[in-house]
């Protein structure tokens, strides 16, 4: 069994020593910082401006947009930071207003790993480079991932991982190493890990490779839909009163200077509605720059001489069939080929692989290479047994997601700068919030909205109340929901549990939309791929959640285009159909989508470096085969 002493800011692993920067004082601080999430227990709404009914239209929240006199805060960005932010103002009783250029998590934050953890590779690297910022992140994200766990437990859930261990001296030394990820979340653990024999892993795993298997180590972390899980961010700050408006872009800053003072300052807002070119001012006492990879093009709308704070960096997934793992089983390489680290997750009944860590141009439309994607690939025969053929051709989708990394002068890669926050503020009054991860969005928003009331000297009614705050779903949502769904609307069973995890609580709403199939079972819920259980009606519910091109339905309100672009594709036709005649499109504006979507697919989700690779492959037929 590792050793293990903990005195004097050294710690002692299997009879080695590192030397840290973290000693007693650093986990008694650590202690003492988690009583607020040390019992997390999801709360009730807050009945102060809550809205429980139907969400106020697209059209309704523009026009609050342009008729309100002066809110308190404008946030730029719907990611989940900027979502967060919303939720965090909204429920302090702050007049709050977001505007999103696209989607909402039309960006980085529909593109991750799905995971919500800790960071393992972090901790890792806290320890090997003495770092104690990497470890700060650590720790704030495991005591973050069991607050995001109970406030959308529709859509997030435990995923146990495996470290597989094919040398001897990788089982203490990696040991010991989880160990430290479950103390350092103390009464957070998800659940503790453990070890496992080769013979156990195998049955577990049994895609493994098995030759010089010795062991393996089985930790939790958590994974959830992003996507939705940012939606739900953005309808609950809608229901606690917050103006929110996708496809609405900053089109430039609106100045004033005070007259007792002489300074400048900010104080709101050009927009311009991409669905109408129309534009509008809105005013506010404090802007919020939550932007992601283009953070500094909007700190440079402020000051063009600013110095750049990001660092872009560019992470590609690939998505295989469901057989490629386990359904409840997830895979770590801890170490591949160039010292980078590969997940391989059960992820909506596929599989996620990825991600690369590259440096990258920061762009709206990020593209997957071939060489990222040969790369994961490369990586998974590794450790894949040999009687699994890991075929180029079962890619079935690929994306890359920009992340918004705060830059480090003295680091030399993307893969060194810490994935920490920071909060600035500008002479003029704009407030930045650039870094972090998703796991730490509800920090990161807290700490954005007590930048904005310091700087601004914003007058609040309440202290932050994010934490435990339900999100957009999960008040009567039960692990048993989706029997009622099957029981009382005819669902199948697959269709109900999407719905259930997706939607929580307001699933039945999504299920009386639903048409009867003209079968006998399912009785209702026409499906848009067959092998997916997306039915017609969400895509109807889709438009109430303020979805307004099939790009939103395809990639963001579905998975499809995540989990199959060929599916997608053909999917495609009919959500078209459905959309124009909820929003009443013209036959221009209906091949306008058709073409867009397919842009989106052939581009951003790597179906064309799927067909050129397919291209590029000889193939020898002989003339009986080319008959045939």
């Amino acid at each position: 069994m590792a050793f293990r002493k903990i005195a004097g800011g050294t710690i002692l692993l299997g009879g080695s020593t590192l030397t840290t920067i973290f000693g007693l004082s650093q986990i008694a601080d650590y202690r003492s910082n988690q009583a607020r999430l040390s019992c997390v227990q999801a709360s009730e709404p807050l009945n102060k401006g809550y809205l429980s009914n139907d969400l106020p239209s697209r059209d309704a929240q523009l026009y609050t947009l342009q008729t309100t006199k002066e809110f308190d805060i404008l946030i730029i960005g719907g990611g989940a930071t900027g979502s967060g932010c919303a939720v965090d103002a909204a429920t302090r009783g702050l007049k709050t207003a977001l505007i999103e250029r696209e989607d909402f998590s039309s960006g980085t934050s529909s593109r991750s790993t799905k995971l919500i953890h800790g960071g393992v590779r972090y901790l890792q690297k806290a320890f090997t480079n003495l770092d104690y910022e990497q470890y700060r992140l650590v720790k704030e994200a495991v005591r973050e991932r069991a607050n995001l766990l109970q406030v959308a437990p529709h859509i997030a859930k435990q995923l146990p991982i495996m470290l597989p261990l094919y040398k001897w001296w990788q089982l203490p030394y990696y040991w010991a190493g989880i160990k430290i990820y479950d103390f350092v979340a103390g009464n957070q653990c998800l659940k503790h890990s453990y070890i496992l024999s080769k013979s156990s892993a195998l049955e577990l795993f049994p895609m493994l490779r098995k030759d010089k298997l010795v062991a393996a180590i089985v930790y939790y972390d958590g994974q959830h839909n992003d996507a939705r899980m940012n939606l739900a961010l953005a309808l609950t700050a809608a229901r606690y009163g917050a103006a929110i408006a996708n496809y609405v872009e900053a089109v430039s800053l609106l100045k004033a200077t005070n007259p007792h003072t002489g300074k400048e300052y900010i104080c709101g807002a050009q927009c311009r509605d991409v669905q109408t070119d129309k534009l509008f001012n809105v005013s506010a006492k404090c802007i919020i720059n939550a932007t992601g990879p283009f953070t500094d093009s909007l700190r440079e709308m402020d000051d063009k001489e600013v110095k750049k704070i990001c660092q872009a960096s560019a992470g590609v997934h690939i998505v295989l069939p469901g057989y490629y793992s386990p359904e409840a089983m997830g895979l770590l390489d801890p170490a591949t080929s160039d010292g980078r680290v590969i997940f391989f997750l059960p992820w909506e009944k596929m599989v996620i692989a990825g991600t690369t860590d590259t440096p990258t141009e920061i762009t709206t439309k990020p593209i997957p290479h071939e060489k990222e994607i040969s790369f994961i690939l490369s990586e998974i025969r590794n450790y894949l047994s040999a009687d699994v053929d890991v075929r180029r051709g079962d890619v079935l989708s690929a994306w890359s997601g920009i992340r918004p990394l705060v830059s480090d002068p003295n680091s030399k890669d993307t893969q060194s700068i810490s994935r920490n926050h920071v909060v600035t503020v500008t002479n003029s009054g704009l407030v930045t919030i650039a870094g972090g991860k998703w796991t730490t969005y509800r920090m990161m928003a807290e700490d954005t909205i007590n930048a904005a009331i310091k700087a601004r000297n914003l007058k609040v009614t309440e202290q932050c109340k994010t934490v435990g705050l339900q999100l957009e779903g999960a008040h009567d949502w039960t692990p048993n929901l989706h029997i009622k769904l099957v029981q009382y609307y005819g669902l199948g069973t697959e269709v109900a549990h999407h719905l259930a995890s997706t939607y929580g609580d307001k699933a039945f709403q999504v299920a009386k939309m639903a048409k009867v199939t003209g079968r006998r079972w399912p009785i209702v819920g026409k499906r848009l791929a067959a092998e997916f259980p997306y039915i017609e009606a969400e895509v109807k519910y889709a438009v109430k959640e303020y979805a307004c091109t099939a790009v939103d339905i395809i990639a963001r309100r579905t998975r499809l285009a995540f989990l199959n672009v060929q599916a997608a594709e053909e999917a495609l036709p009919r959500i078209v159909e459905i959309m124009a005649s909820e929003l009443n499109w013209s036959e221009q504006r209906v091949q306008d989508e058709l073409n867009a979507v397919k842009q989106f697919l052939y581009h951003e989700m790597g179906y064309k470096v799927r067909s050129d690779e397919l291209i590029n492959t000889e193939i020898n037929l002989t003339p009986s085969d080319v008959d045939s």
